[in-house]
């Protein structure tokens, strides 16, 4: 099985028509991503890569019976565009953009809030890489040759991270269920605890890598559940092991600024709670091999 996604998920775009939006569909579309149409306001009524146009989500999800979604949308109208999703009823959304005011998505966290939680809209990102369920369906901008079916999965808030396991796994015969970039932004729509519920609750995933980055207590809370909930082995990594204090590295959320906040605290508190942590990220692959076989 796979969560979030598979081959029968309905999907639309957010953006369709731009450059970048055009680029990744086509590549979701020649991948087997059960693509349906697209949303560019102004543009309704036109076909673009042989899909329809529609002028906003609601209209998409009326006429296609859309249940997720991929946005490519700039960061002054992201909030929108999220709670533009929410309000069409689409039980996904997954964003690339980076650069969207923290602002804005405390926003749009608080709009969803409005939703019971059986309704409500699952927010992937922003600033991640996006989902892929290999052999099943893409719905962001990785490089999907890379991964393999198979029965582990894995949640990174870095997306060149998550490419990385899945390349090394491929390369030792191991595959993918389904992985999820949350991506790197101190406030993203679901955090890892979110998706380690969902791969605990999928049959046919066996295992499961978690990614973190320095910052923020997210790596620290799921790995408390992990302990406390989970019956998966789990592999953790966290970069950033030579990021000095208060500097800003790459990602919006990559700064340490509080204690439990550097890579080396985060290993140590991966490792008290039982999680199978890899040395480096050269390691990753062999590190889940090893906690296959112990099954």
């Amino acid at each position: 099985m796979s969560i979030l996604i598979n081959e029968r998920t309905k999907v639309i775009v957010q953006g369709f028509t731009g450059d970048k939006a055009t680029f990744h569909a086509n590549e979701m579309i020649c991948y087997g991503t059960n693509l349906v149409g697209g949303v560019t306001p102004g543009k309704g009524g036109q076909k673009h890569l042989d899909r329809p146009v529609f002028n906003t989500v609601k209209e998409a999800v009326a006429a296609t019976g859309a249940e997720a979604s991929l946005a490519f949308v700039p960061p002054p109208y992201a909030a929108d565009a999220l709670m533009e999703a929410a309000d069409a009823g689409l039980r996904l959304v997954c964003i690339i953009t980076d650069g969207i005011p923290a602002q804005d998505m405390m926003r749009v966290k608080r709009y969803l809030m409005r939703y019971p939680r059986e309704k409500r809209t699952m927010v992937v990102g922003p600033n991640c890489a996006g989902i892929i369920s290999p052999g099943k369906a893409m719905l962001g901008i990785m490089p999907g040759h890379i991964y393999t079916r198979g029965n582990v999965g894995i949640v990174s808030r870095s997306g060149t991270l998550g490419y990385e396991a899945a390349a090394q796994m491929t390369a030792l015969g191991i595959g993918v269920s389904t992985s999820v970039g949350i991506g790197g932004d101190p406030i993203n729509g679901s955090s890892f605890l979110d998706h380690m519920a969902l791969f605990e609750a999928d049959p046919e995933t066996k295992a499961v890598v978690m990614i973190g980055e320095i910052g923020g207590p997210q790596e620290a809370e799921a790995s408390q559940w992990i302990k406390e909930n989970m019956s998966k082995p789990v592999i953790g990594y966290v970069a950033g092991l030579t990021a000095p204090k208060g500097r800003r590295m790459g990602h919006a959320g990559a700064i340490i600024s509080a204690e439990g906040d550097t890579a080396a605290e985060k290993a140590e508190i991966m490792e008290s709670y039982g999680l199978h942590v890899a040395p480096s990220a050269s390691d990753l692959g062999a590190t889940v091999a090893r906690a296959l076989a112990s099954l």
